[in-house]
């Protein structure tokens, strides 16, 4: 079950029932794993994505990237994997799509932050 012990007992003493929390869980895996699916989705067949990452020796504030992929997997409403760009990789923590061009990741160690990635550096 997704929901905590703690969060299961305040479901239930609002009056859910155990079957419906359990629907309820079902509900929030399902929709972690077709927000996973559609994360991975947007990265496929793409030789170029863009990004608002801070770099190193950069001064720009869009930057370009080959992305092998992004492979993803989720436990409960956890989405972590791994993004491989061309010459190097980060874990990933989370993410969303923000809108039909941009969607947002949790990058890991070497970036630990909030990064959007869109299909056209004008879309950041």
């Amino acid at each position: 079950m997704h929901f905590s012990q703690r969060e299961q007992q305040a479901l239930r003493e609002v009056g859910f029932s155990t079957d419906e929390i359990s629907t309820a869980s079902e509900a929030v895996v399902a929709a972690t794993d077709d927000a996973a699916t559609d994360l991975e989705s947007f990265f496929e067949g793409r030789d170029t994505i863009h990004s608002d990452m801070e770099m190193a020796h950069s001064a720009s504030d869009v930057q370009d990237h080959a992305v092998e992929y992004l492979d993803l997997f989720t436990h409960a409403d956890d989405i972590r994997g791994y993004l491989r760009f061309d010459s190097w990789g980060v874990p990933v923590e989370g993410g969303r799509r923000i809108d039909g061009n941009v969607v947002e990741l949790t990058l890991g160690p070497t970036v630990d932050g909030r990064v959007r990635f869109a299909r056209d550096a004008e879309s950041l």
